[in-house]
């Protein structure tokens, strides 16, 4: 397991509107287990006014999109596709856990780019040079 310091976390459940929901964070930490299944633990220690907000993603097992950034608050967020695991309280504050998969951004524009390009028409040589354009 390799363990990672979280510097900033936002978050957009199905429920709520696109706009991403920041949490202010008062520590946390991100653990990559290098499990079969590549979940990753993140935790999060935040003030008590989330307890509602988190206790309800809780008990309803959705799929959040978290974004979670990393040593460092300069960093690019990692994207994760997570549940809440727990919402603990401690004190005045509280930490929520978090278990998900990292999805890959950069391989999904790449994705998303090459399926426009072929929906467009594009094939063959013509959409390898039309790709490195765009890229």
């Amino acid at each position: 397991m390799k363990t990672f310091k979280l510097k900033k976390l936002e978050i957009a459940d199905n429920n709520a509107d696109i706009e991403q929901k920041k949490i202010t964070l008062l520590d946390g930490l991100i653990i990559n287990r290098e499990d079969d299944n590549s979940q990753w633990i993140i935790e999060a220690y935040i003030g008590k006014s989330h307890f509602t907000y988190f206790s309800n993603l809780h008990e309803k097992k959705d799929e959040i999109m978290v974004h979670a950034t990393i040593t460092k608050e300069s960093n690019e967020p990692a994207t994760f596709i997570a549940k809440v695991l727990g919402v603990n309280e401690i004190g005045d504050d509280m930490n929520v856990l978090f278990i998900g998969n990292i999805i890959d951004r950069r391989k999904n524009i790449v994705e998303t780019l090459l399926t426009d390009l072929i929906n467009q028409g594009f094939q063959g040589r013509e959409l390898l040079e039309k790709f490195k354009e765009l890229a």
